[in-house]
């Protein structure tokens, strides 16, 4: 891909992925024993993406690392066919809590999938939100936890490839605001997500709302492409500067990971073979020790992001790229990055 060039986000479906990562073999798992509780995953069914549903997942984690439980976020998958516009995200909250049965049953393995969920609602209906929020916590069983809302906006044709279209600066419409302060109401955290350019309306949202708990996700989107592209030396300062305010923000916990989508330019989905785990970690470091460093290790989490993340390697392989850059990292370092956090964050239970 020639630089400045950019052509989209690229979603292969599960099974044109399964083929082009079984050119390199698969690693052994390194530190396997080490719990971790996986805060970020998609379950779907697209056209364009194929079929992740659990036997997928379970293919996807059962490659040697100690993946204890996990935490669903959510897609626009299954929503309701009809019924009242609103109301129809609560389809993708019955849908999950199905699955995180399944689950529990203790029939598919040890994982307990879907423990946490975190689904979708439209905030910018206001004070009105919290009508969905309430039967979206009835459909979860017990699992519901918070929303995701994604902001992500560009003016640059990289803004033109997003799943939903969304204005400049939502982050800080009045309306929206209004329906955010039902999360806090309701004991609900919100996921972020968006491009790094977007992080100071992220840092204004955390300051005027500091009893609700927020969650960046995958290291605040930093972008390598398009526009962006080549130009890592004029924006990693600026976001380095977003990171150390949201950092001061308590109520902010940042996950590490999302580094294997395409948006971020590392271009590892366009080559014959998948990267191995010491190539990640070399190329996702800049990343991911300015966020442990900023925020510390009781306020990151990392994640999968699977199956966007399969775009650029395996599963078994990712966790390896994690553990080496934690390598030197104390056990008690490990125990929040890997599911300490995420226990707390998301009120799921710690192994």
């Amino acid at each position: 891909m020639a630089q400045g060039e950019y052509r989209g986000l690229i979603h292969r479906n599960n099974a044109d992925l399964a083929h082009w990562l079984a050119r390199r073999p698969s690693e052994a798992a390194l530190e396997p024993e080490l719990p971790i509780i996986d805060p970020h995953h998609h379950l779907w069914h697209t056209d364009v993406r194929g079929l992740y549903f659990l036997p997928e997942l379970l293919a996807d984690t059962g490659g040697g690392h100690n993946i204890v439980s996990t935490v669903f976020l959510e897609c626009q998958a299954m929503f309701r066919a009809d019924g009242p516009e609103e109301m129809r995200p609560v389809g993708e909250v019955e849908f999950v809590n199905g699955i995180a049965a399944q689950s529990a049953s203790g029939q598919y393995g040890k994982t307990r999938v879907g423990e946490a969920i975190i689904g979708w609602a439209d905030l910018m209906l206001g004070s009105r939100v919290r009508a969905v929020l309430e039967a979206e916590i009835a459909a979860g069983g017990g699992r519901f936890r918070g929303v995701r809302y994604g902001t992500s906006w560009d003016a640059s044709i990289v803004g033109k490839h997003v799943s939903r279209p969304i204005p400049q600066h939502r982050l800080l419409d009045p309306k929206f605001r209004e329906g955010f302060a039902e999360l806090g109401k309701l004991g609900l955290t919100f996921d972020s997500w968006h491009f790094h350019p977007q992080l100071p309306d992220l840092v204004d949202l955390a300051r005027a709302f500091p009893e609700t708990t927020i969650i960046v996700d995958h290291v605040g989107g930093v972008l390598g492409v398009g526009p962006y592209a080549g130009k890592s030396a004029e924006i990693m300062p600026a976001w380095r500067k977003s990171i150390g305010q949201l950092a001061s923000c308590p109520n902010v916990n940042i996950k590490l990971g999302g580094l294997g989508m395409t948006s971020f330019g590392f271009g590892f989905h366009e080559r014959d073979t998948p990267p191995g785990s010491q190539e990640l970690a070399d190329t996702w470091r800049p990343y991911v020790e300015p966020c442990i460093e900023a925020f510390g290790p009781a306020r990151c989490m990392f994640e999968s992001n699977f199956p966007p993340d399969k775009q650029s390697c395996g599963y078994t392989e990712l966790w390896n790229a994690f553990k080496r850059l934690t390598s030197a990292a104390s056990a008690d370092e490990k125990r929040a990055l890997y599911s300490g956090t995420a226990a707390r964050v998301y009120r799921m239970i710690a192994p």
